[in-house]
Formats: structure tokens, sequence, C-alpha cells
């Protein structure tokens, strides 16, 4: 009885992992850090390498602040607004669900609400220039995205603190708006991946209650080694392994 399903053998949960340097560029508010922005569809996690920061959250439970030091572990559902401080050269491991979702748009910056409205003016505001431009134009053009965020970002504090989670409603659904046209893209590739995984999982503790142990001779090992330099993202400089 083989029991083995094809992509068992990515990484475990069909999870994304990057290094991550999260900015010490400051900010209107005069803290140094990232992007603020949410998922739709993936939750995150943060493993503390090293450094002292915090991660800034606005989700269904209001506004909160979540200290960071290494070791600490951190992780939120769809939806949260997540913005990263940096006190001390910060530096996290991110975890994410649904490999390849973020990638592929399931990341709605907090731009301003006339920006979000706007799916051309969005994507302008959203994109980088290709390294061709070279570093410093990609690292200025990332400042200014991240800028642009906290704009949005900070009117969004005050409206929560004021008025409670309901506050988040308008920037919900202009993020559903945004992603709508790409959800059959994310399927396929949930498909293929988690529900795969935990397909397998289900077919494989179907055959061992059987005690049917034939898919262990299937196992085998994989290594990736970092797929890209440091680059610039929304929060800081990543390292990616694909």
């Amino acid at each position: 009885m083989d029991t083995v399903i094809p992509g068992l053998a990515g990484f475990p949960g069909a999870t994304g992992v990057t290094r991550l340097r999260v900015y010490d560029w400051p900010t209107a508010d005069g803290l140094a850090g990232g992007s603020p922005h949410l998922h739709t569809a993936s939750a995150e996690g943060y493993v503390v390498l090293s450094g002292r920061g915090a991660v800034q959250t606005l989700s269904g439970e209001g506004y909160a602040t979540h200290e960071l030091a290494e070791g600490d572990l951190v992780w939120f559902t769809p939806g949260t607004v997540h913005r990263l401080v940096n006190e001390q050269d910060l530096e996290i491991l991110v975890v994410m669900q649904n490999a390849g979702l973020p990638e592929a748009g399931d990341a709605v910056l907090t731009f301003p609400p006339e920006i979000l409205a706007d799916p051309e003016a969005y994507a302008r505001a959203a994109a980088l220039p290709p390294w061709s431009a070279g570093e410093a134009a990609v690292a200025a053009a990332a400042r200014a995205r991240r800028d642009l965020a906290i704009e949005g970002y900070l009117s969004l504090v005050d409206r929560v603190r004021a008025e409670g989670p309901d506050a988040l409603r308008g920037l919900y659904e202009a993020a559903a708006r945004l992603v709508a046209g790409r959800t059959a893209e994310w399927e396929a590739r949930w498909r293929d991946g988690a529900a795969a995984q935990a397909a397998a999982t289900q077919a494989h503790l179907a055959a061992l209650a059987a005690g049917d142990g034939s898919h262990l001779r299937e196992s085998v090992v994989r290594r990736r080694a970092a797929a890209s330099p440091w680059r610039y993202g929304m929060c800081g400089r990543l390292q990616v392994w694909v």
C-alpha cells in the first residue's frame, strides 16, 4: 500500500521561512521599524533571534504592543495589522503559513484609505524598482513605501483607540477587494501545499491504524541554501528560502 502523496517532502506544514533584519529607519512617531500590514489568508509567527524591539498590533482585540527579546515566540492570525519596531538590532526568523501566498499578494499594507480604494494607486505605491536600478533607489523606495504605510497606520491606531476594533472594518473591506482577483491562484498554491500535506497525514494515520507502515520506506531528506542575497522587504532586509 503506497500512502505517499506528492508534495509531502515540502517544508513542514507548507510554511515559509525568512530571516529578517528589521529596518532601523525612524518614522513619523519617532520609532524605527517596518511597514505595518496585514495578511488576508495566512497566519504568521516570529522567533526572535537577537536584539530587542516590539510588534504593535491592531486586531479584533484592539491595539496592543508585544515586547520582543531573544528567544521570544509570538504569532497572530489573518487580519492582524502588525508593525515591527526595532529598538536594538532586532533580527527575527519569520514563519509564514501558506508559503507563497504572501509573495502572491496576501499581504496588504496600511496605506491611507484613498490609496487602498484604488487598485492601480495601491499597486504603484506597493511596488519597488528592480534591483538593476541600484541599491540606493530600491532602499529609498522601500523607505517611502514604509512611511506611507505608517501614515495610514497611525490614523488607524487613533481610530481603534477611540472606537474599538470596529474601526478596522473599512481596512478589511478594502483589503478583501484588493485581493479578490487573486484567490484562484492562491487556492492552487494551498491545494498543492498545505492541503496536500494535511491529506498525506490523514492517509498515513489511516495506514498506521491498520498496521501498515509502508510509507516510512519512502522517507527523504531535503536541503536548501538561502535562495537570495539580503533584499528589501516590507519590514526589513530579508533572506528567503524557497
